[in-house]
């Protein structure tokens, strides 16, 4: 009987796993493959070079730049949209008139295409007709009027703001459905025992929320690594290099540049450096909540 039972269940599964190893374990290790290989994504052979591709990008310029403006990136769209997340949550989770309407104007831009909101903030920054530089004229500021998206000071910072105003919905989202499983008693109690408003968040909100934490911060991690959409529509990894990424120069290199093998390299350094920081969190999540 248990063997029927383990044999029904294979046969269940077997479809997703097919699809799962054909078009990820399988495209996965044909990637790994390919960086040990000299390919130009066209030519139907190739040559083995080793650790070739990696020993380049070691003394690659740009994937030096890329991967600082890399870093910088996932501190900033992490840190940044999380605690605006949080601290929306808080506040829309009270008494606050327009609760549905807030939420849906805060959560749309989660749902928006990445094209179309690379749309939306290329219009804004705008050097001549943008609406940022039309409100600074307007007021005076014509001095702080400046093509954004144009020089290397402020490009990178330009694209961040629109990365924050695109993910700051989702850890809303998650919070705001945390909160509600929160008992109000626990707060009641608090506040028959004179705890402050602060005390109330830092001692039941915050350990409430642990759960949500624990899936918005992993969930944002892996994301901020992956980016690639929103900096290849608004500035194309420019100007020069100033908002080139780690994705970007990737796909520059194997679409453009006919340097699979290089590419694809640069594609693997993506996804071990986003499991080597995603895992020990992950881990110490799941210990933590086991015990």
């Amino acid at each position: 009987m248990r063997r029927r039972e383990g044999l029904a269940a294979w046969v269940f599964a077997a479809p997703a796993l097919i699809v799962y190893f054909v078009f990820l374990v399988y495209p996965a290790l044909s990637s790994l493959w390919f960086s040990f290989t000299d390919w130009d994504g066209l030519s139907p052979g190739y040559n083995t070079v080793g650790l070739d591709n990696y020993k380049d990008m070691a003394s690659d310029p740009v994937v030096r730049q890329a991967a600082v403006n890399n870093l910088i990136w996932a501190v900033v769209t992490v840190v940044v949209p999380v605690v605006l997340g949080l601290v929306l949550a808080v506040v829309l989770n009270g008494k606050v008139r327009g609760k549905p309407v807030l939420r849906l104007i805060f959560y749309t831009p989660a749902v928006l295409p990445l094209v179309s909101v690379a749309s939306i903030w290329g219009w804004l920054y705008n050097p001549q007709y943008g609406a940022i530089n039309a409100a600074l004229r307007a007021v005076g500021l014509d001095s702080l009027a400046q093509p954004w998206l144009g020089q290397d000071s402020t490009a990178l910072g330009a694209t961040m703001v629109a990365a924050i105003w695109l993910r700051v919905g989702f850890p809303m989202l998650l919070y705001l459905a945390a909160l509600q499983g929160i008992s109000p008693d626990l707060y009641e109690a608090a506040t028959v025992d004179g705890a402050s408003r602060w005390q109330q968040f830092w001692h039941i909100t915050m350990p409430g929320l642990k759960p949500a934490h624990y899936v918005v911060i992993a969930l944002s991690v892996i994301d901020s690594f992956k980016v690639f959409d929103l900096i290849y529509a608004m500035t194309y990894g420019g100007p020069g290099t100033a908002t080139q990424v780690m994705g970007t120069w990737m796909y520059f290199n194997v679409f453009q540049y006919n340097q699979a093998g290089y590419g694809t390299a640069i594609a693997v350094v993506i996804t071990v450096v986003a499991v080597a920081v995603s895992i020990p969190y992950v881990r110490s999540q799941t210990k933590e909540h086991a015990i």
